[in-house]
């Protein structure tokens, strides 16, 4: 039974730990920490609900973990619950982002049980104790300044950052997202090709009308020249045609008027 290279603080926490003895010493309740360089010392547990006594073991005395279980080397510290408190930890510390507001709590991170470096956290929105709820990775390098209880990131919501393990809820929030994305997408995409489309249909239009406008001009101007077409030999031909038109015209003008 072996160590792993990386663990996540949720693998020891709730696992009963058992020394070479083979006595069973509590579940791990918290870690030993210290926050000024991201660091794991070790782990502190509680033999009994019914005391106040609490025991605190290092972390080089860690020789093996399963699904239940923690091994141990060596004796622990006893402590009491009191004197622990005062322990400072950023665990269920408060996150701030780079303006000064409240986004979540530090739920869990990854160490390095070898030298008990702190790789990165996970942080959610709400209660990290309630199931199903979300975590986000949050790098050492975001992490701007922090103080017991709390620290400062440069971000401006988790969704500056990498999600780790979604929720259901988180889950079909991302898909509406998405799906919302590709909608807006899709009708730009339509309203171009439509405007694209009227655009071209006006400008052939526009070329129909100037077409149809030539041609009425050309008839137009042969109207206009209908004299020149005539075979008219002599002046005596013109004038009798001038008279024909006219006794055609008066005989139209007869026949349209009701009172005759």
């Amino acid at each position: 039974m072996s160590v792993s290279k990386k663990l996540l603080l949720s693998d020891l926490l709730k696992h009963s730990v058992r020394c070479e003895a083979g006595i069973d010493h509590g579940r791990v309740i918290s870690p030993w920490m210290h926050p000024p360089v991201h660091r794991i010392l070790g782990f502190i547990t509680r033999p009994s609900n019914f005391k106040l006594e609490r025991k605190v073991w290092r972390l080089d005395q860690l020789k093996g973990i399963n699904e239940q279980e923690v091994y141990v080397k060596g004796s622990c510290s006893v402590s009491d619950e009191q004197t622990l408190d005062r322990f400072p930890t950023l665990m269920n510390a408060n996150v701030f982002n780079r303006i000064g507001e409240k986004i979540g709590l530090i739920a869990d991170f990854l160490f390095e049980p070898m030298k008990g470096n702190i790789q990165y956290y996970l942080v959610s929105r709400s209660n990290p104790l309630i199931p199903g709820t979300s975590r986000w990775l949050l790098p050492i390098s975001q992490i701007t300044d922090k103080q017991p209880g709390s620290i400062s990131c440069d971000i401006d919501t988790f969704e500056d950052l990498p999600i780790q393990k979604a929720s259901l809820k988180e889950e079909f929030l991302s898909k509406s997202r998405k799906w919302k994305t590709q909608f807006q997408d899709l009708t730009f995409n339509a309203s171009d090709k439509l405007e694209g489309w009227i655009d071209d249909q006006i400008h052939e239009g526009g070329n129909d009308s100037f077409g149809d406008s030539y041609e009425n001009m050309n008839e137009d101007a042969s109207y206009d020249d209908w004299i020149d077409n005539l075979d008219i030999d002599s002046s005596d031909e013109f004038n009798r045609m001038k008279k024909r038109k006219k006794n055609t015209n008066y005989t139209n003008d007869r026949d349209l008027d009701p009172w005759i």
